[in-house]
């Protein structure tokens, strides 16, 4: 690309249509997507309602600013907020995440903020800086001050967490960071000593939000109580839409003037993300919970074995294969695009797998059948 900053180490295909959940590129291969974009197309790439949705907003109006009330959005919040939530609409997650660093410091009088190694939260200076990742902080030094990390899923992080916080912020499962799980009893003893020291508990729900591990929120498969959420990705199936989620007692902090945005709740974004939490139903969640299961017995019978497979992580569908360091995550994901197969990698050798929610329990177990070839074509070469 001659005219675009090198900021992606991109793949050799450019992507110029889909259906469903296959893509095809401009030499008219196909592809079975398990990346959902990272995370974003979940309802796939040709649905109908969204679809609808969008060109019935298409013929209204497209934009008309936050300084005129919005019926679209406040019928959207109501659907993606929890009972006693409040949302503001933002362009995407790390928009979400600088919204709820600026509410939490705000509301509580408080400048400290722990966050959590080998955590993402983005890449613009506030949730740069909470983001546990020094490949990602380096050169853009100094950062926003007073963050503080401790290490996931680690007992001593509790005494880190203390009175003069403003918030603990974190991933019930840290998507970049290797797909990795957050303990149940970990995470709930973090949201307890969050409340018992007046601290704010952010939940960065960018990657695991709306259905992507069955529920609406992954939070909710560990009974937490959040002060604040965050979502983008999922959310608008494509359409750039992120939104911070807060209690309603925090909202006398982002009074007039306190935070704001030009296209956030855009009403053409908000006309997919109506479209996408209309279809977010409790038996469609229920479909996920069910192809979860499917796919990760699958994924425990013909992968995990292998020689070159050190751990499988995840829950609903967002699943990690931890690869042994004698072959490169890089590698695997070359031979699956070569297969036709589309998959993403994240940190510690990790082959990442976000398939569309809406993709047919067939093709889940055709895209585990032929992961596991290629690892076992790999798998009989190296010696380990």
């Amino acid at each position: 690309m001659e005219h675009i900053f090198p900021t992606y180490a991109q793949y050799p295909m450019e992507i110029v249509s889909g259906h469903d959940w296959h893509l095809v590129d401009s030499n008219q291969k196909s592809y079975l997507d398990f990346t959902s974009g990272i995370g974003v197309c979940s309802f796939g790439y040709s649905n109908d309602w969204i679809e609808q949705s969008v060109l019935n907003q298409l013929g209204k109006v497209w934009h008309t600013s936050n300084l005129y009330p919005s019926q679209l959005q406040d019928d959207v919040a109501n659907a993606l907020c929890p009972d006693g939530m409040l949302a503001f609409f933002c362009n995407s997650g790390t928009e979400a995440n600088e919204a709820a660093f600026k509410l939490a410091r705000k509301a509580t009088g408080k400048g400290k903020v722990l966050a959590f190694n080998n955590g993402f939260h983005g890449r613009t200076y506030g949730s740069m800086s909470l983001t546990g990742n020094p490949d990602i902080q380096a050169g853009f030094k100094p950062l926003v001050p007073e963050v503080s990390f401790a290490d996931y899923n680690d007992p001593n992080a509790l005494d880190a967490i203390t009175d003069d916080l403003a918030a603990v912020i974190l991933e019930v499962i840290q998507g970049e960071g290797g797909v990795v799980s957050g303990n149940g009893e970990w995470l709930q003893k973090v949201a307890d000593k969050c409340h018992d020291q007046g601290v704010l508990l952010i939940i960065d729900e960018v990657q695991t939000g709306i259905g992507r591990t069955g529920k609406k929120f992954a939070y909710q498969n560990f009974d937490l109580d959040p002060d604040i959420i965050t979502c983008a990705k999922a959310l608008g199936n494509g359409l750039p839409i992120g939104a911070m989620l807060g209690k309603k007692k925090l909202a006398s902090a982002f009074g007039p003037g306190s935070h704001g945005t030009t296209f956030g709740g855009n009403k053409i974004a908000l006309s997919s993300a109506k479209a996408v939490l209309e279809q977010l139903t409790p038996s469609f969640l229920k479909a996920v919970q069910e192809k979860s299961k499917t796919v990760f017995a699958a994924i425990n019978e013909q992968i995990a074995p292998l020689t070159v497979v050190d751990g499988i992580s995840g829950l609903g569908l967002m699943i990690g294969i931890h690869l042994n360091p004698s072959i490169k995550v890089d590698d695997v994901i070359a031979n699956l695009q070569d297969e036709g197969m589309l998959t993403l990698s994240a940190k510690h050798n990790t082959l990442r797998l976000l398939p569309p929610l809406v993709m047919s329990q067939e093709d889940l177990l055709s895209g585990v059948n032929q992961i596991a070839g290629v690892l076992e074509s790999i798998d009989s070469t190296v010696e380990l």
